[in-house]
């Protein structure tokens, strides 16, 4: 297996940007969801996408959000794939996908056995499955939390592609996740943070020198 691609989720600033791109990191997540810390509007969205140019991947996180929402984050944020966050069904990806015509990426909360095998719903829909730990029931935000699963869940995934590990990822772990997940796809956002939304180009330099080299 060669080196997983790599996500930098929530940029939200040109100095993350410049970090994950200096990095060469393979996606800049860009967060299209007010609540969270994360969040950029169309003009910011539209200021990173001119200055990243084709130098980086850029994926829209949004969360139960309508086609108008999607639509302008697309258009802002020049995005390469969308990414559904929320309680969006596989008819909802599907519909998604054929509306926009970009990879629809679709993140899977996880903290049971189970929540893995709901995920082959959407095998076949969705570009990538993102296999995210499940927040709390009363948590604000489905994902940033800095949580992580057992990753031991995931062993039916080996060999497969199309899918990625998030959650809880930093440079302190992620080697370890590649080697026991061999995740094609690894995402990280508060594991390169100093604090909600304050992404350091250390840490982002860090966390790709370590996915790259596990």
């Amino acid at each position: 297996m060669g080196a997983p691609l790599i996500k930098i989720c929530g940029i939200a600033t040109a100095e993350a940007l410049d970090a994950a791109i200096a990095s060469q990191a393979d996606f800049a997540g860009l967060v299209f969801f007010p609540p969270s810390p994360r969040n950029v509007d169309g003009h910011a969205a539209a200021a990173l996408a001119a200055r990243g140019g084709s130098r980086i991947g850029r994926v829209g996180l949004f969360v139960d959000a309508g086609d108008e929402a999607i639509a302008e984050g697309i258009a802002a944020g020049r995005l390469d794939a969308v990414q559904l966050h929320g309680e969006e069904t596989p008819a909802r990806v599907a519909q998604v996908k054929a509306r926009f015509g970009l990879p629809v990426w679709k993140a899977i909360p996880v903290s049971t056995a189970a929540d893995v095998a709901r995920a082959e719903d959407y095998r076949g829909v969705a570009d990538l499955l993102l296999f995210d730990a499940k927040t709390p029931k009363d948590a604000a935000l489905p994902g940033g939390m800095g949580l992580r699963f057992d990753w031991s869940l995931l062993a039916a995934q080996k060999g497969r592609s199309g899918w990625g590990l998030a959650g809880g990822l930093s440079p302190a772990n992620v080697a370890e996740a590649v080697h026991l997940t061999s995740a094609p796809l690894v995402d990280t956002s508060s594991g390169v943070e100093t604090a909600p939304g304050n992404k350091d180009p250390n840490l982002i330099r860090a966390f790709c020198e370590a996915a790259r080299g596990a």
